[in-house]
Protein backbone atom coordinates (compact mmCIF):
# COMPACT_ATOMS: atom_id res chain seq x y z
CA UNK A 1 0.00 0.00 0.00
CA UNK A 2 1.53 3.54 -0.90
CA UNK A 3 2.21 6.10 1.80
CA UNK A 4 -1.04 8.60 1.50
CA UNK A 5 0.92 11.38 3.11
CA UNK A 6 4.29 10.96 1.40
CA UNK A 7 1.84 11.06 -1.84
CA UNK A 8 -0.01 13.95 -0.80
CA UNK A 9 2.88 16.08 -0.21
CA UNK A 10 4.49 15.08 -3.81
CA UNK A 11 1.48 16.01 -5.30
CA UNK A 12 0.71 19.34 -3.35
CA UNK A 13 4.65 20.25 -4.41
CA UNK A 14 4.36 19.08 -8.00
CA UNK A 15 1.46 20.50 -8.73
CA UNK A 16 2.23 23.86 -6.52
CA UNK A 17 2.85 27.11 -9.03
CA UNK A 18 2.96 31.14 -9.34
CA UNK A 19 0.98 32.28 -12.61
CA UNK A 20 -2.25 30.95 -14.00
CA UNK A 21 -2.85 27.64 -14.14
CA UNK A 22 -5.57 24.92 -15.31
CA UNK A 23 -7.29 22.53 -13.34
CA UNK A 24 -7.61 19.08 -15.15
CA UNK A 25 -9.47 17.55 -11.61
CA UNK A 26 -8.10 15.48 -8.87
CA UNK A 27 -5.47 13.14 -7.87
CA UNK A 28 -6.04 9.47 -6.65
CA UNK A 29 -4.52 6.85 -5.34
CA UNK A 30 -5.41 3.40 -4.77
CA UNK A 31 -8.74 3.78 -6.38
CA UNK A 32 -9.72 7.24 -3.96
CA UNK A 33 -9.80 10.92 -4.72
CA UNK A 34 -7.92 12.98 -2.70
CA UNK A 35 -10.05 15.97 -2.10
CA UNK A 36 -8.22 19.19 -2.83
CA UNK A 37 -4.94 17.82 -3.93
CA UNK A 38 -5.51 19.48 -7.75
CA UNK A 39 -3.72 18.33 -10.93
CA UNK A 40 -2.88 21.64 -13.21
CA UNK A 41 -1.11 22.68 -16.32
CA UNK A 42 0.48 26.25 -15.87
CA UNK A 43 -1.05 28.32 -18.54
CA UNK A 44 2.35 29.65 -19.25
CA UNK A 45 3.69 25.78 -20.33
CA UNK A 46 1.02 25.52 -22.54
CA UNK A 47 3.24 26.28 -26.00
CA UNK A 48 5.15 22.98 -24.91
CA UNK A 49 2.18 21.09 -26.76
CA UNK A 50 0.90 18.28 -25.98
CA UNK A 51 -0.95 14.73 -26.08
CA UNK A 52 -4.59 13.50 -25.17
CA UNK A 53 -4.52 10.07 -25.91
CA UNK A 54 -7.17 6.59 -24.95
CA UNK A 55 -9.16 4.34 -26.19
CA UNK A 56 -12.86 4.67 -28.04
CA UNK A 57 -15.09 6.21 -25.43
CA UNK A 58 -12.50 6.75 -22.57
CA UNK A 59 -12.72 10.49 -22.22
CA UNK A 60 -10.70 12.16 -25.22
CA UNK A 61 -13.21 14.37 -26.51
CA UNK A 62 -13.90 15.65 -22.80
CA UNK A 63 -10.79 16.56 -21.97
CA UNK A 64 -10.36 18.48 -24.88
CA UNK A 65 -13.64 19.90 -24.04
CA UNK A 66 -12.30 20.97 -20.40
CA UNK A 67 -8.57 22.51 -21.82
CA UNK A 68 -10.36 24.43 -24.34
CA UNK A 69 -13.08 26.25 -22.62
CA UNK A 70 -10.75 27.07 -19.50
CA UNK A 71 -8.40 28.59 -22.21
CA UNK A 72 -11.23 30.49 -23.52
CA UNK A 73 -12.27 31.96 -20.19
CA UNK A 74 -8.79 32.89 -19.62
CA UNK A 75 -8.28 34.76 -22.76
CA UNK A 76 -6.73 32.18 -25.06
CA UNK A 77 -8.43 31.17 -28.64
CA UNK A 78 -8.43 27.37 -29.78
CA UNK A 79 -9.03 25.85 -32.89
CA UNK A 80 -10.25 22.38 -32.38
CA UNK A 81 -10.77 19.91 -35.19
CA UNK A 82 -14.11 18.34 -34.88
CA UNK A 83 -14.11 15.22 -36.87
CA UNK A 84 -16.75 13.19 -35.13
CA UNK A 85 -19.00 16.31 -34.92
CA UNK A 86 -19.56 16.22 -30.85
CA UNK A 87 -17.99 19.54 -30.29
CA UNK A 88 -19.96 21.88 -31.21
CA UNK A 89 -21.70 21.68 -27.28
CA UNK A 90 -18.98 24.07 -25.99
CA UNK A 91 -20.83 27.12 -27.40
CA UNK A 92 -23.66 26.28 -25.04
CA UNK A 93 -23.77 26.08 -20.74
CA UNK A 94 -24.23 22.62 -19.15
CA UNK A 95 -27.50 21.43 -18.19
CA UNK A 96 -25.97 19.82 -15.25
CA UNK A 97 -26.86 16.28 -13.46
CA UNK A 98 -26.24 14.78 -10.15
CA UNK A 99 -23.29 12.82 -11.10
CA UNK A 100 -21.40 15.88 -12.05
CA UNK A 101 -22.17 17.50 -8.38
CA UNK A 102 -20.56 14.25 -6.95
CA UNK A 103 -17.48 14.13 -8.75
CA UNK A 104 -16.47 18.04 -8.53
CA UNK A 105 -17.50 16.89 -4.57
CA UNK A 106 -15.01 14.08 -4.33
CA UNK A 107 -12.60 16.67 -6.20
CA UNK A 108 -12.77 19.59 -3.88
CA UNK A 109 -14.06 22.04 -6.81
CA UNK A 110 -17.65 23.90 -7.34
CA UNK A 111 -19.40 23.19 -10.68
CA UNK A 112 -20.18 26.23 -12.36
CA UNK A 113 -21.75 25.57 -15.73
CA UNK A 114 -20.85 28.10 -18.85
CA UNK A 115 -20.43 27.85 -22.78
CA UNK A 116 -17.55 29.92 -25.02
CA UNK A 117 -18.26 31.86 -27.43
CA UNK A 118 -17.74 29.90 -30.69
CA UNK A 119 -16.57 30.51 -34.21
CA UNK A 120 -17.88 27.34 -37.30
CA UNK A 121 -15.41 26.60 -39.49
CA UNK A 122 -15.98 24.17 -42.40
CA UNK A 123 -13.45 22.54 -44.89
CA UNK A 124 -16.52 20.85 -46.95
CA UNK A 125 -20.19 21.36 -47.29
CA UNK A 126 -20.89 21.66 -43.31
CA UNK A 127 -21.88 25.33 -42.55
CA UNK A 128 -19.24 27.57 -41.62
CA UNK A 129 -16.81 29.87 -42.17
CA UNK A 130 -14.97 28.63 -45.51
CA UNK A 131 -11.10 27.57 -44.84
CA UNK A 132 -8.95 28.53 -48.58
CA UNK A 133 -6.01 28.97 -49.63
CA UNK A 134 -4.03 29.64 -53.08
CA UNK A 135 -2.10 26.79 -54.63
CA UNK A 136 0.57 29.88 -55.23
CA UNK A 137 0.49 29.81 -50.88
CA UNK A 138 1.46 26.87 -50.78
CA UNK A 139 4.51 26.50 -52.83
CA UNK A 140 6.13 24.05 -54.75
CA UNK A 141 7.92 22.59 -51.80
CA UNK A 142 5.33 22.23 -49.54
CA UNK A 143 2.99 21.17 -52.51
CA UNK A 144 5.48 18.69 -53.68
CA UNK A 145 5.62 17.07 -50.20
CA UNK A 146 1.92 16.57 -50.22
CA UNK A 147 1.67 15.20 -53.74
CA UNK A 148 4.74 12.96 -52.53
CA UNK A 149 6.47 13.44 -55.75
CA UNK A 150 10.33 12.81 -56.62
CA UNK A 151 12.86 14.89 -56.97
CA UNK A 152 12.78 15.52 -60.61
CA UNK A 153 8.88 15.96 -60.29
CA UNK A 154 9.30 18.42 -57.55
CA UNK A 155 11.54 20.26 -59.62
CA UNK A 156 9.19 20.29 -62.53
CA UNK A 157 7.00 21.74 -60.12
CA UNK A 158 9.18 24.10 -59.53
CA UNK A 159 9.70 25.34 -62.53
CA UNK A 160 5.71 25.29 -63.66
CA UNK A 161 5.82 27.77 -60.42
CA UNK A 162 8.54 29.92 -61.64
CA UNK A 163 6.95 30.11 -65.21
CA UNK A 164 3.59 31.29 -63.62
CA UNK A 165 4.91 33.73 -61.63
CA UNK A 166 7.12 35.09 -64.94
CA UNK A 167 3.92 35.10 -67.21
CA UNK A 168 2.06 36.58 -64.65
CA UNK A 169 -0.06 33.36 -64.52
CA UNK A 170 -2.07 33.04 -61.33
CA UNK A 171 -2.13 29.55 -59.70
CA UNK A 172 -5.52 29.62 -57.40
CA UNK A 173 -6.95 26.57 -57.53
CA UNK A 174 -6.40 22.76 -59.07
CA UNK A 175 -7.54 23.30 -62.32
CA UNK A 176 -5.05 26.84 -62.69
CA UNK A 177 -2.44 23.94 -61.72
CA UNK A 178 -3.52 21.36 -64.56
CA UNK A 179 -3.85 23.46 -66.89
CA UNK A 180 -0.06 24.94 -66.83
CA UNK A 181 1.07 21.57 -66.62
CA UNK A 182 -0.97 20.67 -69.62
CA UNK A 183 -0.03 23.93 -71.14
CA UNK A 184 4.54 23.38 -70.67
CA UNK A 185 4.21 20.28 -72.46
CA UNK A 186 1.61 20.93 -74.88
CA UNK A 187 0.90 24.00 -77.08
CA UNK A 188 3.45 26.05 -74.88
CA UNK A 189 6.11 23.23 -75.43
CA UNK A 190 8.87 25.03 -77.26
CA UNK A 191 7.84 28.37 -75.43
CA UNK A 192 9.12 27.05 -72.20
CA UNK A 193 11.81 24.76 -73.88
CA UNK A 194 14.04 27.68 -74.77
CA UNK A 195 13.75 29.81 -71.69
CA UNK A 196 13.30 26.70 -68.27
CA UNK A 197 14.54 23.57 -70.62
CA UNK A 198 12.63 20.40 -71.57
CA UNK A 199 10.07 19.04 -69.80
CA UNK A 200 9.45 14.93 -69.77
CA UNK A 201 5.78 14.72 -70.40
CA UNK A 202 6.01 11.65 -68.41
CA UNK A 203 6.74 13.60 -64.99
CA UNK A 204 4.08 16.27 -65.57
CA UNK A 205 1.93 13.21 -66.25
CA UNK A 206 2.79 11.46 -63.06
CA UNK A 207 2.28 15.03 -61.39
CA UNK A 208 -1.37 15.72 -62.78
CA UNK A 209 -2.13 11.63 -61.46
CA UNK A 210 -1.19 13.08 -57.94
CA UNK A 211 -3.15 16.25 -58.62
CA UNK A 212 -6.16 14.21 -59.61
CA UNK A 213 -5.92 11.84 -56.61
CA UNK A 214 -5.72 14.48 -54.19
CA UNK A 215 -9.13 16.34 -56.25
CA UNK A 216 -10.57 13.37 -55.97
CA UNK A 217 -10.58 13.40 -52.04
CA UNK A 218 -12.05 16.97 -52.05
CA UNK A 219 -8.93 19.17 -52.36
CA UNK A 220 -10.97 21.33 -55.19
CA UNK A 221 -12.78 23.12 -52.56
CA UNK A 222 -9.91 23.39 -50.31
CA UNK A 223 -7.74 25.31 -52.63
CA UNK A 224 -8.90 28.79 -54.37
CA UNK A 225 -9.85 32.30 -52.91
CA UNK A 226 -11.04 34.21 -50.57
CA UNK A 227 -7.43 32.44 -49.12
CA UNK A 228 -8.17 32.38 -44.60
CA UNK A 229 -6.37 34.50 -42.87
CA UNK A 230 -4.47 33.04 -39.62
CA UNK A 231 -5.13 36.14 -37.31
CA UNK A 232 -8.52 35.46 -37.15
CA UNK A 233 -7.94 32.38 -35.70
CA UNK A 234 -6.82 34.60 -32.56
CA UNK A 235 -9.45 36.84 -31.76
CA UNK A 236 -11.83 37.49 -28.42
CA UNK A 237 -15.42 37.84 -27.08
CA UNK A 238 -16.60 41.73 -26.11
CA UNK A 239 -15.64 39.94 -22.25
CA UNK A 240 -12.22 39.05 -23.74
CA UNK A 241 -12.78 35.32 -23.45
CA UNK A 242 -10.64 33.40 -26.58
CA UNK A 243 -12.79 32.58 -29.73
CA UNK A 244 -13.14 28.84 -30.06
CA UNK A 245 -12.87 28.18 -33.58
CA UNK A 246 -14.69 24.64 -34.50
CA UNK A 247 -13.40 23.11 -37.78
CA UNK A 248 -16.48 20.73 -38.82
CA UNK A 249 -14.95 17.65 -40.55
CA UNK A 250 -17.38 15.36 -40.14
CA UNK A 251 -17.32 14.45 -43.25
CA UNK A 252 -13.89 13.91 -43.82
CA UNK A 253 -12.91 10.80 -42.25
CA UNK A 254 -12.22 8.75 -45.16
CA UNK A 255 -10.02 11.68 -46.77
CA UNK A 256 -6.90 11.73 -45.20
CA UNK A 257 -4.75 13.23 -48.00
CA UNK A 258 -7.44 16.92 -47.44
CA UNK A 259 -7.10 16.63 -43.80
CA UNK A 260 -3.26 16.39 -43.56
CA UNK A 261 -2.96 18.77 -46.38
CA UNK A 262 -5.00 21.38 -44.69
CA UNK A 263 -3.37 20.41 -41.25
CA UNK A 264 0.47 21.25 -42.99
CA UNK A 265 -0.57 24.27 -44.47
CA UNK A 266 -2.35 25.76 -41.23
CA UNK A 267 0.76 24.71 -39.15
CA UNK A 268 3.02 26.74 -42.41
CA UNK A 269 1.09 29.55 -42.53
CA UNK A 270 0.93 30.07 -38.56
CA UNK A 271 4.59 29.66 -38.45
CA UNK A 272 5.16 32.38 -41.61
CA UNK A 273 2.82 34.66 -40.22
CA UNK A 274 3.17 34.79 -36.27
CA UNK A 275 6.17 36.80 -35.34
CA UNK A 276 8.45 35.32 -32.46
CA UNK A 277 6.69 36.12 -29.01
CA UNK A 278 9.75 34.16 -26.84
CA UNK A 279 8.76 33.17 -23.53
CA UNK A 280 4.99 34.34 -22.52
CA UNK A 281 2.58 34.44 -19.93
CA UNK A 282 0.51 32.46 -21.95
CA UNK A 283 -0.11 31.10 -25.22
CA UNK A 284 -1.34 33.47 -27.92
CA UNK A 285 -2.98 30.45 -29.93
CA UNK A 286 -3.88 26.47 -29.31
CA UNK A 287 -4.32 23.83 -31.94
CA UNK A 288 -6.20 20.39 -30.83
CA UNK A 289 -5.97 17.74 -34.00
CA UNK A 290 -8.52 15.35 -33.04
CA UNK A 291 -7.73 12.23 -34.77
CA UNK A 292 -4.22 12.89 -35.45
CA UNK A 293 -3.67 9.46 -36.55
CA UNK A 294 -5.43 11.09 -40.30
CA UNK A 295 -2.41 13.03 -39.85
CA UNK A 296 0.56 10.85 -39.75
CA UNK A 297 -1.03 7.88 -41.70
CA UNK A 298 -1.19 9.06 -44.73
CA UNK A 299 1.86 11.25 -44.94
CA UNK A 300 5.05 10.48 -46.87
CA UNK A 301 8.63 10.67 -44.97
CA UNK A 302 9.24 14.08 -46.34
CA UNK A 303 5.72 15.17 -45.26
CA UNK A 304 6.70 14.03 -41.74
CA UNK A 305 9.73 16.02 -41.63
CA UNK A 306 7.80 18.82 -42.58
CA UNK A 307 5.79 18.15 -39.59
CA UNK A 308 8.34 17.46 -36.91
CA UNK A 309 10.28 20.64 -37.66
CA UNK A 310 7.02 23.24 -37.67
CA UNK A 311 6.57 21.15 -33.88
CA UNK A 312 9.64 21.95 -32.75
CA UNK A 313 9.85 25.75 -33.87
CA UNK A 314 5.95 26.38 -33.66
CA UNK A 315 6.58 27.12 -29.81
CA UNK A 316 8.67 29.91 -30.33
CA UNK A 317 5.64 31.54 -32.23
CA UNK A 318 3.49 31.98 -29.02
CA UNK A 319 1.51 28.29 -30.53
CA UNK A 320 0.49 24.95 -28.85
CA UNK A 321 -0.17 21.78 -30.85
CA UNK A 322 -2.26 19.23 -28.90
CA UNK A 323 -2.74 15.52 -30.59
CA UNK A 324 -5.55 13.89 -29.95
CA UNK A 325 -5.38 10.30 -31.10
CA UNK A 326 -5.84 6.36 -29.53
CA UNK A 327 -2.44 5.28 -28.95
CA UNK A 328 0.51 7.10 -28.16
CA UNK A 329 2.18 5.46 -31.11
CA UNK A 330 0.02 6.93 -33.50
CA UNK A 331 2.49 9.60 -33.00
CA UNK A 332 5.82 9.84 -34.71
CA UNK A 333 8.54 9.38 -31.83
CA UNK A 334 10.51 12.55 -32.86
CA UNK A 335 7.02 14.32 -32.29
CA UNK A 336 6.24 12.69 -28.97
CA UNK A 337 9.22 13.83 -27.74
CA UNK A 338 8.25 17.52 -28.20
CA UNK A 339 4.77 17.15 -26.21
CA UNK A 340 5.33 18.21 -22.79
CA UNK A 341 1.92 17.41 -21.71
CA UNK A 342 0.31 14.24 -21.83
CA UNK A 343 -2.92 12.91 -20.62
CA UNK A 344 -3.03 9.00 -21.11
CA UNK A 345 -6.73 7.57 -20.67
CA UNK A 346 -7.51 3.52 -20.56
CA UNK A 347 -5.91 1.71 -23.60
CA UNK A 348 -7.21 -1.96 -24.21
CA UNK A 349 -5.55 -4.60 -24.20
CA UNK A 350 -7.62 -7.19 -26.52
CA UNK A 351 -4.14 -8.87 -28.43
CA UNK A 352 -0.79 -9.35 -27.69
CA UNK A 353 -0.39 -6.63 -30.23
CA UNK A 354 -2.35 -4.06 -27.58
CA UNK A 355 -0.28 -5.69 -24.57
CA UNK A 356 2.62 -4.42 -26.56
CA UNK A 357 1.39 -1.12 -27.14
CA UNK A 358 0.40 -0.93 -23.19
CA UNK A 359 3.90 -1.47 -22.25
CA UNK A 360 5.72 0.82 -24.85
CA UNK A 361 3.16 3.49 -23.54
CA UNK A 362 3.96 3.29 -20.10
CA UNK A 363 7.52 4.16 -20.89
CA UNK A 364 6.55 7.32 -21.92
CA UNK A 365 5.41 8.53 -18.62
CA UNK A 366 7.68 9.89 -15.61
CA UNK A 367 8.52 6.24 -13.13
CA UNK A 368 6.35 7.13 -9.75
CA UNK A 369 6.37 4.78 -6.62
CA UNK A 370 2.58 4.94 -6.36
CA UNK A 371 1.42 3.42 -9.13
CA UNK A 372 1.95 0.22 -11.18
CA UNK A 373 1.87 2.21 -14.74
CA UNK A 374 1.48 -0.31 -17.07
CA UNK A 375 -1.33 -2.01 -15.08
CA UNK A 376 -3.26 1.19 -14.50
CA UNK A 377 -3.82 1.79 -18.41
CA UNK A 378 -6.24 -0.47 -18.71
CA UNK A 379 -8.01 -0.16 -15.04
CA UNK A 380 -8.91 3.75 -15.84
CA UNK A 381 -12.62 4.33 -15.75
CA UNK A 382 -13.99 6.92 -18.03
CA UNK A 383 -13.17 10.07 -17.24
CA UNK A 384 -10.15 9.54 -15.72
CA UNK A 385 -6.64 9.24 -17.16
CA UNK A 386 -2.99 9.49 -15.90
CA UNK A 387 -1.41 12.93 -16.38
CA UNK A 388 2.04 14.36 -16.60
CA UNK A 389 2.92 18.49 -17.60
CA UNK A 390 5.77 20.53 -16.95
CA UNK A 391 6.01 22.90 -14.28
CA UNK A 392 6.81 26.60 -14.74
CA UNK A 393 10.37 25.49 -14.73
CA UNK A 394 9.94 23.01 -17.73
CA UNK A 395 10.63 19.73 -15.26
CA UNK A 396 8.08 17.07 -15.43
CA UNK A 397 5.17 17.00 -12.55
CA UNK A 398 4.83 13.86 -10.97
CA UNK A 399 2.55 11.37 -12.75
CA UNK A 400 -0.81 11.42 -11.34
CA UNK A 401 -3.84 9.22 -11.53
CA UNK A 402 -6.79 11.91 -12.08
CA UNK A 403 -10.21 12.00 -12.02
CA UNK A 404 -11.36 14.75 -14.53
CA UNK A 405 -13.66 17.91 -13.88
CA UNK A 406 -16.84 17.56 -15.75
CA UNK A 407 -16.91 20.00 -18.60
CA UNK A 408 -19.04 23.17 -17.83
CA UNK A 409 -20.31 23.14 -21.34
CA UNK A 410 -22.79 20.58 -22.65
CA UNK A 411 -21.22 17.17 -23.42
CA UNK A 412 -23.89 16.53 -26.21
CA UNK A 413 -23.81 18.36 -30.46
CA UNK A 414 -25.80 21.43 -30.59
CA UNK A 415 -28.96 21.06 -32.96
CA UNK A 416 -29.66 22.56 -36.60
CA UNK A 417 -31.54 25.59 -35.01
CA UNK A 418 -28.29 26.40 -32.28
CA UNK A 419 -25.59 25.98 -34.89
CA UNK A 420 -27.77 27.92 -37.32
CA UNK A 421 -28.16 30.76 -34.67
CA UNK A 422 -24.14 30.67 -33.70
CA UNK A 423 -23.54 31.54 -37.42
CA UNK A 424 -26.08 33.98 -37.80
CA UNK A 425 -23.80 36.06 -35.42
CA UNK A 426 -20.62 35.56 -37.17
CA UNK A 427 -18.41 38.20 -37.97
CA UNK A 428 -15.89 36.20 -40.49
CA UNK A 429 -18.60 33.87 -42.24
CA UNK A 430 -19.66 36.83 -45.12
CA UNK A 431 -15.94 37.20 -45.41
CA UNK A 432 -15.02 33.77 -46.70
CA UNK A 433 -17.88 32.66 -48.09
CA UNK A 434 -17.96 35.00 -50.75
CA UNK A 435 -17.35 33.69 -54.05
CA UNK A 436 -14.42 34.66 -55.69
CA UNK A 437 -13.36 33.42 -59.02
CA UNK A 438 -10.87 36.19 -60.61
CA UNK A 439 -8.72 35.63 -63.99
CA UNK A 440 -5.77 32.92 -63.40
CA UNK A 441 -3.65 30.66 -65.41
CA UNK A 442 -6.92 28.53 -66.71
CA UNK A 443 -8.83 31.83 -67.83
CA UNK A 444 -5.75 33.46 -69.68
CA UNK A 445 -4.44 30.26 -71.01
CA UNK A 446 -7.54 29.40 -72.47
CA UNK A 447 -7.93 33.05 -73.96
CA UNK A 448 -4.52 32.32 -75.60
CA UNK A 449 -5.73 29.41 -77.46
CA UNK A 450 -8.93 30.61 -78.48
CA UNK A 451 -7.21 33.73 -79.82
CA UNK A 452 -4.62 31.58 -81.64
CA UNK A 453 -7.14 29.20 -82.69
CA UNK A 454 -8.99 32.50 -84.34
CA UNK A 455 -6.18 33.28 -85.76
CA UNK A 456 -5.27 30.03 -87.39
CA UNK A 457 -8.51 29.87 -88.74
CA UNK A 458 -8.48 33.29 -90.53
CA UNK A 459 -4.96 32.07 -92.29
CA UNK A 460 -7.25 28.70 -93.09
CA UNK A 461 -9.75 31.16 -95.01
CA UNK A 462 -7.26 33.38 -96.69
CA UNK A 463 -5.89 29.95 -97.71
CA UNK A 464 -8.94 28.48 -98.87
CA UNK A 465 -9.87 31.94 -100.97
CA UNK A 466 -6.79 32.03 -102.76
CA UNK A 467 -7.33 28.53 -103.78
CA UNK A 468 -10.70 28.83 -104.92
CA UNK A 469 -9.67 31.85 -106.91
CA UNK A 470 -6.46 29.78 -108.47
CA UNK A 471 -9.12 26.91 -109.20
CA UNK A 472 -11.28 29.29 -110.92
CA UNK A 473 -8.60 30.76 -113.70
CA UNK A 474 -7.41 27.69 -114.20
CA UNK A 475 -11.21 26.49 -115.20
CA UNK A 476 -11.59 29.29 -117.46
CA UNK A 477 -8.33 28.53 -119.00
CA UNK A 478 -9.78 24.99 -119.75
CA UNK A 479 -13.25 25.66 -121.20
CA UNK A 480 -11.79 27.75 -124.15
CA UNK A 481 -9.72 25.13 -124.89
CA UNK A 482 -12.35 22.85 -124.55
CA UNK A 483 -14.55 24.66 -126.73
CA UNK A 484 -11.38 24.72 -129.56
CA UNK A 485 -10.83 21.19 -129.71
CA UNK A 486 -15.20 20.24 -129.65
CA UNK A 487 -14.89 22.23 -133.21
CA UNK A 488 -14.50 19.35 -135.41
CA UNK A 489 -14.28 21.62 -138.25
CA UNK A 490 -11.28 23.13 -136.82
CA UNK A 491 -9.93 19.73 -134.95
CA UNK A 492 -6.32 20.60 -136.68
CA UNK A 493 -5.90 24.27 -135.97
CA UNK A 494 -7.01 23.52 -132.21
CA UNK A 495 -4.67 20.65 -131.79
CA UNK A 496 -1.73 23.04 -132.64
CA UNK A 497 -2.63 25.38 -130.72
CA UNK A 498 -3.27 23.14 -127.78
CA UNK A 499 0.27 22.38 -128.18
CA UNK A 500 1.73 25.90 -128.33
CA UNK A 501 -0.85 26.67 -125.10
CA UNK A 502 0.25 23.83 -122.84
CA UNK A 503 3.84 24.39 -123.45
CA UNK A 504 3.58 27.95 -122.76
CA UNK A 505 1.68 26.56 -119.44
CA UNK A 506 4.66 24.21 -118.87
CA UNK A 507 7.60 26.73 -119.48
CA UNK A 508 5.91 28.79 -116.94
CA UNK A 509 6.35 26.11 -114.06
CA UNK A 510 9.55 25.31 -115.26
CA UNK A 511 8.98 21.86 -116.79
CA UNK A 512 11.05 20.88 -119.81
CA UNK A 513 8.23 19.69 -122.57
CA UNK A 514 11.40 17.33 -124.09
CA UNK A 515 11.62 15.76 -121.23
CA UNK A 516 7.64 15.12 -120.59
CA UNK A 517 7.42 13.82 -124.33
CA UNK A 518 10.76 10.98 -124.14
CA UNK A 519 8.56 9.60 -121.71
CA UNK A 520 5.18 9.27 -123.77
CA UNK A 521 4.14 10.36 -126.82
CA UNK A 522 1.56 13.67 -127.38
CA UNK A 523 -1.01 14.05 -129.87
Amino acid sequence: MANKEDFLKQIEEGYKFEGEALVLGGAMLNGEVMTNSLVKIPLKMLNRHGLIAGATGSGKTKTLQIIAEQLSAQGVPSLLMDIKGDLSGIATASAGHPKIDERHAQIGIPFTAGGSPVEFLTLSEEKGARLRATVSEFGPVLLSKILDINDTQSGILSVVFKYSDDNNLPLLDLKDLKKVLNHVTGEGKDEVEESYGRMSTASTGAILRKVVELEQQGADVFFGERSFEVDDLCRMDENGRGVVSVLRLRDIQDRPKLFSTFMLQLLAEVYATFPEAGDMDRPKLVLFIDEAHLVFDEASKALLDQIEAIVKLIRSKGVGLFFVTQNPDDVPEAVLGQLGLKVQHALRAFTAKDRKAIKMAAQNYPDTAFYQTENLLTELGIGEALVTSLNEKGIPTPLAHTMLRAPQSRMDVLTESEIEEILSKSKIIEKYNEVVDRESAYEILNAKMKEAGEEEHQEKIKKQKKTASSAKSTKEEKSVVEKVMSNTTTRQIGRTVARELTRGLLGVLGISTSKRRSKKGWF
